[in-house]
């Protein structure tokens, strides 16, 4: 029951914040590419508390087509740089006059793409047709007071497999120096079953791409 609140509650906080959302134009969209784009790291976040762990994010900028901005996507453990547990790339772009879209996608054979962050020849070979849509996993973001952005994905559209979950959510809140991003997984019965418990994870950014 403590899960379904903490989920109720994240999503009606979401919803009143979305309903105070600041049109969006391409300058925004351009400045929100840029704060992406760059390595992350939640190191302070792990030493601060040990209930979260030190992780490594990385947003390499690729070029795939004209249509908003593109990223390869890694996260990994810092201390297992070389295994991420997740790739991804990222679709950046304008839906509406206040709506911003990263949309998700999945890459084939994705171990041939592992640190093409820092070999940018590892990345070549992506290609729109290469990709694997995400559906539903996408996150919709909102420009808010203090130059900063929050989104989340759909309520229950994102399914997921992984550790006995039947569907994953995301919340994140871009500032210009870090990113904090609660993602989690929750059952049939919407019980959380993967993810941080006390909150998003605190990555900040260390360099820019």
């Amino acid at each position: 029951m403590k899960q379904v609140f903490l989920l109720i509650s994240s999503i009606l906080i979401l919803s009143s914040s979305f309903s105070q959302s600041q049109k969006v134009k391409q300058k925004d969209l351009k400045k929100l590419f840029k704060i992406m784009a760059g390595e992350f790291s939640s190191e302070q976040q792990s030493k601060d508390d040990s209930a979260f762990f030190h992780i490594k994010l990385r947003m390499k900028p690729i070029a795939l087509n004209n249509d908003g901005y593109w990223f390869y996507v890694e996260q990994a453990m810092a201390s297992m740089q070389e295994k991420p547990y997740r790739q991804r790339v990222y679709h950046l772009y304008i839906q509406d006059d206040t709506t911003i879209v990263s949309k998700v996608f999945e890459v084939k054979n994705p171990t041939q793409y592992i640190g093409g962050w820092n070999d940018v020849s590892k990345l070549k070979n992506i290609i729109t047709d290469s990709l694997i849509d995400r559906q539903g996993c996408g996150i919709f973001l909102h420009k808010k007071q203090g130059k900063t952005f929050i989104g989340s994905t759909p309520v229950k559209e994102c399914l997921s497999s992984l550790r006995g979950a039947t569907y994953a959510t995301s919340e994140v809140t871009i500032f210009k120096d870090k990113i904090v991003s609660w993602d989690r997984g929750w059952d049939n019965n919407d019980k959380q079953v993967w993810g941080a418990v006390k909150g998003g994870y605190i990555f900040i950014k260390q360099r820019k791409f």
